[in-house]
């Protein structure tokens, strides 16, 4: 740990208390406002699907900008469209909502890197703690996101107006901690060096391919039943304190393995850590249809958070030894590209699900993507795997 990680681990902190504000409102902002019940999602896949859009554009920033210059354009749209989002919802706007959560995801796009861009700034025998450290930021968000959720919600008469403008300052904290933070330049190919390759051929790399298979799958997965969990809640009768009580406990499962994530990937490689977290979703999708009970939700959340910070850490640093230094960037932006593609998929069919078929079916219709990760796992293997994966 040294002082510029310690900050972009702040800054990791941040972007989480604004994705699991965006979470807990987001949401139940959408069903109070929707035309329809099943539309309830929309701002959330928004979100997401601006992501989507912004990875390979944000990497393409990156390679050109730098870190420290695409980090900060991204906590300025964060602020704009939080702006955006507490204008919508005042003025009772379902679309003017979902276009600012579009909005929103170019932040999510940029925040989404800086679990690569926390190994720059240690030597390379470090990097798959640093990686891991930088995601323990989120342990901070973990607390404060439900509790900002909950304190800010009736600041203005308007349910949640509060929430949304208290998200513009923490884009503003965010943006004066990035000004500090020093980032090696990023490397460039030599000019006598052959070209860099392409993303497909990237991904014909077993390695590359099962990484980004097992990182789009546990984020899919964990989004589609993250997203739909303050709603089923809701249906429940239980109120939204408990809603935002489960999901601290479902961050923090998330981040808190952080603190050891890489050093269990050092000992035992990427792929078995992988597994384990293939294994705590089902356990997750176990205990979800056992009950509806509070606990039960707790329960499941928490051992979807750890399963989710299991897959996302390993595939994130089986990723990094797949690439040249000049093809970092592009090899990032096409992880993140197809994580955000599925999460938007995974929020949209969470809202139609939850609302229309309910909160046991969705759970069992995320047993197939779980069964396409182990899948993954067992047929995905390098001809020459290298020490450590």
């Amino acid at each position: 740990m040294n002082r510029s990680l310690l900050m972009l681990a702040a800054c990791q902190a941040l972007l989480l208390i604004n994705n699991i504000t965006f979470i807990a409102i987001n949401g139940l902002v959408g069903l109070a406002l929707a035309p329809v019940g099943w539309m309830a999602t929309l701002p959330i896949t928004g979100y997401v699907v601006g992501a989507a859009v912004s990875a390979l554009p944000v990497a393409r920033l990156q390679a050109r900008w730098g870190r420290q210059k695409t980090f900060q354009l991204g906590l300025a749209v964060a602020f704009f469209s939080a702006g955006l989002c507490a204008w919508a919802a005042y003025e009772q706007s379902f679309w003017g909502l979902v276009a600012a959560t579009v909005i929103a995801g170019f932040y999510s796009a940029n925040g989404a890197l800086y679990r690569f861009a926390g190994p720059e700034l240690v030597p390379a025998s470090h990097r798959e703690r640093a990686l891991s450290w930088v995601l323990a930021g989120g342990v901070v968000g973990a607390f404060l996101g439900p509790e900002l959720a909950t304190l800010s919600r009736d600041w203005v008469p308007v349910p949640f107006v509060g929430a949304y403008l208290a998200l513009m300052g923490v884009a503003l904290l965010g943006g004066g901690i990035m000004a500090f933070i020093h980032f090696p330049p990023l490397s460039a190919a030599k000019p006598d060096a052959p070209p860099g390759r392409t993303l497909r051929e990237l991904a014909r790399q077993p390695d590359y391919l099962v990484a980004v298979v097992a990182a789009a799958l546990g984020y899919g997965i964990m989004n589609l039943l993250m997203a739909a969990t303050p709603i089923a809640m809701q249906q429940c009768q239980l109120p939204f304190s408990s809603a935002a009580w489960v999901l601290k406990w479902h961050v923090l499962g998330m981040y808190v393995p952080s603190f050891f994530t890489g050093h269990l990937i050092q000992r035992f490689g990427a792929r078995p850590i992988m597994a384990a977290g293939a294994v705590l979703n089902l356990g997750c999708v176990g205990v979800a249809l056992s009950g509806v009970d509070l606990m039960h939700f707790w329960v499941a959340l928490t051992a979807l958070g750890v399963g989710w910070n299991f897959l996302y850490t390993g595939a994130s640093s089986l990723l990094q030894k797949t690439y040249r230094p000049e093809e970092k960037t592009l090899a990032q932006g096409g992880m993140d590209s197809a994580v955000f593609w599925t999460m938007a998929l995974s929020s949209f069919s969470s809202g139609a699900l939850i609302t229309t078929q309910g909160w046991t079916w969705l759970n069992w219709g995320s047993l197939l993507p779980i069964a396409w990760v182990f899948l993954a796992l067992l047929l995905l293997r390098s001809p020459q795997p290298r020490r450590g994966i």
